[in-house]
């Protein structure tokens, strides 16, 4: 069976395609019992989720138009007979193509300005481009590489990226989605935002750092990539010294491939609501959070495995390294206090932002992994949109 992936959509490529200069128009059908329920569904949602990203699109049998494109409309059809067991869904794409791998550009545009902060940092540019990418580019001004060995494969992270410039860089449409972050939910990854998550059962990674829910003896697992393995700890949000000890709802408020976005949402008692998101970015040591609460008052993050750590002002780093090597880190744009178990307290306030992750390699980290370069690279993370570009 021939497929045809765009991005992170995979469909049967059993249909032809109606073409016009700089665009192109898909329809299809997907089938039950040539593929399961759940995958019919998941396809279903995919579609009409997909609408406004920039794709690389890859053809088992139409390979002269593989490349890059943009989604701009989708719709699906779906129909049902259990009864009969069969089930399938029409759909149909409109995609404008921008070229093929050999002649577009991949541009990293970052906007905005650094985290505020209440220490006067300054802050890192920084960008991480898919594994397998080539010839980065940033003018006159050359950042510095550094390589973080991930889940995916070897991922290059360029540190020192000019002000003002967006980065350009090639990528082979085979490559386009090594290093990605991803989005899951009972093992499924999720395409665009429109998707229901499991709130006991989801998944945020970037072959680097996997944070997921707990059951019980924390709030979030965030575990990190170093040594060819997966490396979890447990951490307690904790609002007025009460522990989140299950969430009830969770969402997708972003979801490409340089960043995701998950929102959390708990009650309190008596009444009263936690909310808190989490951001990933491809290629970072480290997860983001923002907690909020509705009135003023303590918002902590901690491990929920105390751990001792020094406080260097900004962040919180362990003093010594674990059984794995590292040391875990985390740390604030505002002031905070240290908590006594590891990790950062925000008294009199309605929101704690964060960052939490460890430092790989601990003592011996490499430059760019070092506790200050991470705290540098979370002060300094831009918002970021692909687009692409002709050369």
């Amino acid at each position: 069976m021939s497929d045809v992936r765009l991005g992170r959509l995979l469909l049967r490529e059993t249909f032809g395609l109606s073409e016009q200069p700089g665009q192109l128009e898909l329809s299809g059908k997907e089938v039950v019992p040539l593929i399961t329920r759940d995958d019919l569904l998941d396809r279903h949602d995919h579609v009409i989720g997909s609408p406004g990203g920039l794709v690389a699109a890859v053809w088992d049998e139409k390979s002269e138009r593989n490349g890059y494109y943009t989604i701009r409309s989708a719709s699906s059809d779906y129909l049902d007979r259990k009864a009969q067991g069969i089930a399938w869904i029409n759909w149909k794409l409109s995609l404008v193509r921008h070229g093929s791998d050999t002649d577009v550009d991949l541009e990293s545009r970052l906007s905005g300005a650094v985290r505020a902060n209440d220490f006067a940092l300054a802050g890192e540019r920084w960008s991480a481009p898919p594994i397998g990418h080539y010839a980065y580019y940033t003018g006159s001004t050359s950042p510095t590489i550094l390589t973080r060995a991930s889940a995916d494969g070897t991922i290059t992270v360029y540190r020192g990226v000019p002000s003002g410039v967006s980065p350009r860089w090639g990528c082979a449409v085979d490559d386009w989605l090594r290093g990605r972050v991803r989005i899951l939910t009972l093992g499924t990854e999720r395409v665009g935002v429109s998707h229901n998550l499991a709130t006991d059962h989801w998944e945020l990674s970037n072959a680097l750092v996997r944070v997921r829910p707990l059951s019980s003896g924390g709030s979030l697992e965030i575990a990190s990539f170093t040594s060819g393995l997966w490396r979890p700890k447990a951490w307690w949000v904790d609002i007025g010294g009460v522990q989140v000890t299950s969430w009830e709802s969770a969402s997708i408020l972003r979801n490409d491939l340089e960043q995701g976005i998950v929102r959390l949402t708990a009650s309190r008692s008596p009444v009263g609501r936690v909310v808190l998101d989490l951001t990933l970015r491809r290629g970072s040591r480290f997860v983001e959070g923002h907690l909020q609460r509705g009135d003023s008052g303590a918002l902590s993050f901690y491990l929920a495995n105390a751990e001792t750590m020094t406080d260097a002002t900004s962040y919180v780093v362990k003093t010594t390294n674990d059984a794995d090597g590292n040391r875990a880190i985390a740390g604030s744009p505002r002031n905070f206090d240290p908590h006594a178990s590891g990790g950062l307290t925000r008294t009199a306030s309605t929101s704690l932002t964060f960052f939490a992750g460890v430092v790989a390699g601990g003592g011996s980290a490499v430059a760019g992994d070092q506790a200050t370069h991470l705290r540098d690279q979370f002060i300094g993370a831009l918002p970021e949109i692909t687009a692409a570009v002709r050369r």
